[in-house]
């Protein structure tokens, strides 16, 4: 039904009025079908400024954008689009100032609307990862060599949470990540989110961290010791080892160093739910992506007060 783009270019050829951004918004949300985002009624009809639901305990109007993180906007549906394509494209992410440069909006603006695109990634769903979990943790932040001598920090040195911030992450043998920001790295903590998270009686593979140990009760545990360099390329013990964990994390350290430079503490799981979805998301093209993520636009809302709470 529509045109494929294979770049920007393309992509702003394609979309050059509002009026196909609405259509390419209503086939990849409803399909043939308006839905009420009120009630969840199907039929509707057509008015003047969008759809009006025939439900005689609903009854109210709507449009492809009601319900969604573009409602209430502002900015056009075409800026919208171009935002949620380069966010979705650029491997490392793409900061709120050159978003702002490359749509033509203000810096706050880009910074809500990659917040509230961000949010849309939350994982929503109760399903448990299944078969075989790797897990690892890995500590966000800048060297504390780099910064200022009146923001350095004593004794940091190792797993240390004062001056980076703990995050965990489990992903399956298909390449299905969901990473989790804790404040610490206690037993108590990470092997609550692994209850909740892997399926019971699953291999699950973790290295020799201490907080890991009686995880054996409910999986096919395996702990793999890395070598005594520490390197983790080898770090291999049979057949099972944590290398796509370790490799998952390089994308979130590429990044920060990268492109965003800091992620507060506050905002940090936004950004990992973000490089998480273009993870999960690797082998489709840039616009099976970004029609991957339309899909997602009913989970995103979030109100610029609630961001900057």
């Amino acid at each position: 039904m529509f045109n494929e783009f294979k770049s920007y270019s393309q992509f702003l050829d394609y979309f050059k009025d509002e009026q196909i951004c609405v259509k390419y918004l209503e086939y990849h949300l409803w399909g043939d079908t308006p839905s009420c985002p009120h009630c969840g009624c199907t039929n509707a009809y057509k008015t003047n400024r969008g759809y009006k639901c025939s439900d005689k305990h609903c009854h109210k109007k709507f449009t492809v954008t009601s319900g969604t993180i573009y409602r209430h906007t502002k900015v056009s549906l075409r800026t919208w689009l171009s935002a949620m394509y380069l966010t979705t494209s650029f491997k490392k992410g793409i900061s709120s100032l050159q978003l702002a440069k490359m749509i033509g909006v203000s810096d706050k603006t880009a910074w809500f609307m990659l917040r509230k695109i961000r949010n849309m990634f939350m994982v929503m769903t109760h399903d448990k990862l299944t078969s075989h979990v790797q897990a690892d943790e890995t500590f966000v932040g800048g060297k504390n060599k780099n910064r200022h001598a009146d923001k350095k920090y004593k004794g940091v040195q190792g797993r240390a949470a004062k001056d980076k911030v703990p995050v965990l992450g489990l992903v399956t043998n298909e390449g299905t990540v969901r990473t989790f920001v804790v404040k610490d790295t206690e037993a108590n903590t990470l092997q609550k989110i692994v209850k909740e998270n892997v399926e019971e009686g699953a291999t699950f593979v973790s290295d020799a961290y201490k907080s890991y140990i009686g995880l054996n009760k409910h999986y096919n545990h395996i702990r793999v010791k890395h070598n005594e360099n520490g390197d983790y390329k080898f770090a291999v013990t049979n057949t099972y080892n944590t290398n796509r964990m370790e490799g998952f994390w390089t994308w979130v350290k590429r990044g920060y160093m990268g492109t965003h430079h800091y992620m507060s503490r506050k905002h940090l799981q936004a950004y990992c739910d973000e490089i998480s979805f273009r993870y999960n998301t690797r082998k489709l093209s840039d616009k099976e992506r970004l029609e991957q993520s339309i899909k997602l636009s009913y989970q995103g809302q979030i109100t610029y007060r609630d961001i900057a709470a």
